[in-house]
């Protein structure tokens, strides 16, 4: 599958571009510049988080977590969280059900 999903900033040094996506789940890869941060949000969307490099700290529920390159973390739907970025970073998050809020950002790009 080619991606011409636009990139997307969702917070400064912070952006999205849309993977794939299906009737019960969405994927997308992000791009986090050291020193970033996500502010703390929740959604109804179970989330997976997997760093494929460098390392973020997941504040999850008011307990951090630190990931490093390899490392997964399962969110649970209506959990609340946020992102400090550690080092630069790559990361793929899955969502289930889809965001239609960033497919909708997408097209409206477009």
């Amino acid at each position: 599958m080619t991606n011409s999903a636009p990139w997307i900033e969702v917070a400064p040094g912070i952006m999205r571009q849309t993977i794939t996506t299906g009737s019960t789940m969405y994927q997308m890869r992000a791009r986090l510049k050291k020193g970033s941060r996500l502010p703390e949000h929740q959604h109804p969307q179970e989330q997976i988080v997997h760093v494929v490099s460098g390392r973020i700290v997941v504040i999850a529920a008011g307990t951090r977590h630190e990931l490093a390159a390899g490392e997964s973390f399962y969110l649970a739907a209506n959990v609340p969280h946020a992102v400090e970025t550690i080092e630069e970073t790559q990361a793929i998050d899955t969502f289930s059900p889809p965001r239609e809020d960033y497919l909708a950002a997408d097209r409206a790009a477009h």
